[in-house]
């Protein structure tokens, strides 16, 4: 029985029965000061805590106090925890206390000397179209049978919360770009307002005084091109509940949707995966929400400011790369080949977030995906043609060949061409054929030259030129559509040709 019941039926005997004072308290088994609180008023009073004394910690209570005083003379990273308190207490004082006893007391103290200040957050309401915020998180994830390390690129709308996540191999500068520009994209606009950021380095050079930024050029190029403003938390933790949403996204969206840790085989397989979790996360209810983040960001989207006119912001950045004497150039510890014509010469590459671009006068003359991996080759085998044409003898142990194999360019159909070519004409010469047929990829479709080497098989000639006529054979029936000549059209009506033209040209008639 509470104390509130007591009371109500205390009241309740003195009301109907006309009980005493004394007869009440002996009824109830109670003292009468109670019996006259009941009476008085029928909520019973609050429970007095009572002051105890401290019996092993009372004498170092002044001790522990100017220990934390003087901490705030020194630096942050040395000073006192509840812990090394507790410690130097055993050590120096003699005291024989718990730790959590020391902890309580420190709490305390810390709060009294105002060291301690409970951290208050300000509610903020977020207009449609206007913030974002970003984010990089980090996670693991097999990529190609290889457990890595990656990082999630995150923008998240403040007002409805929804959110774009984007794999990358790195936090570069070109990963942090990139990740704006594919953002807008899928989102169709951008804020109208202020994207807030911690201070990243691929944004920020230098942290100046206060909210004063050296900012990277490449993205106030960026901001610029897309025409919106930047906000920067403060640095270390103080900051983090300036964008605490997409802080807490991060979290979020990894427990959700990469646990377990996902296993694909390419990095643009396991973007797929994010993408369509973000389509499945538009279906939630945020806590505190009545509608859900698709409702929400149908309000919104349609308030951004629209992509610019000129197209995307080129996020790639520019470098000059010498090609070395494997026609290979190097990129951030990667290698990548290049035609070798180019050998010894220096070429612009343009590196993105996922490509690495070759250019030589103003042309592409090469085009990879960016490798996962350091000290890596990604090697094209059309890229060593015309080498492999003087030394044939360096084909069947080519880099560019098992890579080739493993990608699935070099095919069986291949394979069967250059057994029978080598069969019939000798390793020499058998190869120099299939290098010739390699040449062909460059100017017909992949179908038409298996079609002419299936023939060069069937027939035993293997010269490259006869498998070219059989291949434009190929491509230009396949190709080719019949012409239907109307109903009443005379196939015949064109005159039958003659010189007579030319002689009158030549004078030949005069």
């Amino acid at each position: 029985m509470s104390r509130v019941e007591q009371f109500e039926r205390i009241r309740r005997d003195a009301r109907d029965e006309g009980l005493s004072i004394r007869a009440l308290a002996s009824k109830h088994k109670v003292h009468r000061r109670t019996v006259r609180q009941a009476l008085a008023d029928p909520t019973p009073p609050a429970r007095k805590v009572p002051d105890r004394v401290a019996p092993v910690l009372g004498a170092h209570v002044t001790t522990v106090r100017a220990w934390l005083v003087a901490d705030q003379q020194v630096p942050r990273k040395q000073r006192h925890t509840a812990r090394r308190v507790w410690q130097r207490l055993v050590e120096e004082e003699g005291a024989v206390v718990a730790e959590s006893s020391v902890r309580a007391l420190v709490a305390e103290l810390r709060r009294e000397i105002g060291v301690q200040v409970a951290a208050v957050t300000v509610p903020q309401t977020h207009p449609p179209a206007e913030e974002a915020e970003v984010d990089f998180g980090e996670f693991r994830a097999q990529i190609g049978g290889v457990w890595m390390r990656l990082w999630m690129f995150v923008l998240r709308l403040s007002h409805s919360g929804k959110a774009i996540h984007i794999a990358y191999a790195n936090q570069s500068q070109e990963s942090f770009l990139d990740g704006h520009v594919r953002a807008f994209e899928r989102l169709g606009g951008v804020p109208t307002g202020m994207i807030r950021y911690d201070n990243l380095k691929p944004a920020v050079l230098r942290v100046a005084l206060g909210r004063q930024r050296l900012e990277n050029p490449r993205f106030i190029a960026l901001r610029s091109h897309y025409g919106y403003d930047s906000f920067y938390c403060l640095p270390g933790i103080d900051g983090a509940h300036e964008k605490g949403g997409v802080e807490g996204e991060v979290g979020r969206f990894r427990r959700r949707h990469l646990v377990p840790m996902p296993q694909f085989a390419t990095l643009a397989d396991l973007n797929e995966h994010m993408a369509a979790a973000d389509a499945k996360d538009d279906y939630r209810y945020i806590s505190g929400r009545a509608e859900t983040v698709k409702a929400a960001a149908a309000r919104e989207l349609p308030g951004l400011r629209p992509l610019p006119a000129g197209g995307p912001f080129d996020a790639s950045a520019t470098l000059s790369c010498r090609v070395d004497a494997k026609a290979r150039v190097c990129v951030r510890q990667s290698f990548y080949s290049v035609p070798a014509r180019y050998a010894g010469r220096r070429l612009q590459v343009r590196l993105g977030a996922t490509t690495v671009t070759a250019i030589a006068e103003g042309r592409v003359v090469a085009e990879h995906t960016r490798s996962l991996h350091k000290n890596t080759e990604d090697l094209q085998l059309d890229h060593y043609l015309e080498v492999l044409t003087r030394k044939p003898g360096a084909l069947p142990g080519a880099t560019a060949l098992a890579q080739a194999r493993a990608a699935g360019t070099f095919t069986r159909a291949h394979q069967r061409f250059w057994d029978a070519a080598r069969a019939a004409g000798g390793d020499r010469e058998g190869t120099r054929a299939l290098v010739g047929v390699l040449l062909l990829h460059r100017t017909l479709p992949v179908t038409a030259v298996q079609a002419g080497m299936r023939a060069a098989v069937t027939t035993g000639c293997f010269d490259p030129d006869l498998v070219a006529v059989e291949a434009r054979r190929h491509h230009h029936a396949s190709a080719g559509t019949p012409v239907e000549v109307p109903d009443g059209v005379p196939v015949d009506a064109r005159p039958a040709p003659s010189l007579d033209r030319y002689d009158d040209l030549l004078g030949v008639g005069a």
